[in-house]
């Protein structure tokens, strides 16, 4: 089997391209650019996700297709929703019309549990089956794209999973201030700088560990299963929560601004797993604790 990581050097495709490699699957990475984690066992291809040529050639002898490329995050998507649209919807259907004529009909697809479902369900652990109402460009879009996997599924028989983890944190995340919580907080940390804090910090997010991500990833290429799964851990922690455990172990306290809500962030997420539970007998086994332990001793380590 060979699988192609679209996204293959970003912060989850990494875990997953070395978790691949790790049981014995043929992979290929394409990225815009080889990154600090750029596993050197697979195969390389260099090229913008809009590149629909140097993606054709990618595609060449490709079994399976993992889809973890996103360019956008919720915040960058609110800002310039026309190309979130362009670069990530538009890019994703020119995939399929590609798949289509490579023949290549199986595909795993990174959606977003932490958007599509938009306005909070009272904390509830939220299934699959609940309503999508997205608030965000970024969830449109997500969802959007989940429609097109359907509208492929329906015409040509694509073979499809698509999963919707809650908010990923770990090793390799961003830490510009840009993607993931944690990582901002670090950042803010090291350079002395305060945190913004949108709202009063109640904000409940479901937050997943990179490598348990991976692992189901890795479960669902192994066993191809059609449908939606939520992926995390299933417990929800407040901003304020996350921040405290974060200043745990830094020893130290941040330097906290609050300013208004934003429009494009939902209230609160948590996932229901049970049917990733049920279908690959996969669960989320990192607590959160453990989880920023490890991610804040890969960025100590990091900034040296």
């Amino acid at each position: 089997m060979k699988a192609l990581v679209l996204g293959g050097s970003g912060f989850i495709g990494s875990h997953l391209v070395d978790a691949l490699l790790d049981i014995g699957i043929d992979v290929a990475i394409f990225s815009r650019s080889r990154g600090a984690y750029t596993n050197d066992n697979a195969s390389f291809h260099e090229a913008d996700f809009r590149d629909t040529s140097r993606l054709a050639e990618a595609l060449d002898g490709i079994d399976v297709v993992i889809h973890c490329i996103s360019t956008t995050v919720p915040a960058t998507s609110a800002i310039d929703p026309c190309q979130d649209v362009h670069s990530n919807l538009i890019g994703t259907i020119k995939l399929l019309e590609l798949m289509r004529k490579k023949e290549v009909s199986r595909l795993i697809y990174l959606s977003s549990g932490g958007t599509v479902y938009g306005l909070s369900h009272d904390f509830t652990p939220i299934a699959e089956t609940a309503p999508l109402n997205p608030i965000s460009s970024y969830g449109a879009v997500k969802v959007a794209i989940e429609h097109f996997i359907r509208i492929a599924q329906i015409e040509w028989n694509l073979s499809a999973t698509i999963l919707r983890p809650s908010n990923p944190y770990g090793e390799r995340q961003g830490h510009k201030g840009v993607q993931g919580l944690i990582g901002t907080l670090f950042q803010k940390h090291s350079k002395k700088e305060p945190i913004t804090i949108y709202g009063d910090g109640s904000t409940v997010r479901d937050y997943l560990y990179v490598k348990d991500l991976a692992n189901l990833i890795v479960r669902t290429v192994l066993q191809p299963e059609n449908g939606i799964f939520n992926c995390g851990s299933g417990v929800g922690h407040s901003v304020n929560e996350i921040i405290q455990l974060f200043e745990d172990y830094a020893g130290t306290q941040l330097i906290k601004v609050y300013k208004d809500a934003r429009p494009f962030d939902v209230k609160g997420v948590v996932l229901d797993n049970q049917r990733a539970l049920d279908v690959f007998g996969w669960e989320s086994t990192t607590p959160i604790a453990v989880g920023i332990k490890n991610q804040f001793n890969y960025l100590s380590e990091l900034s040296g």
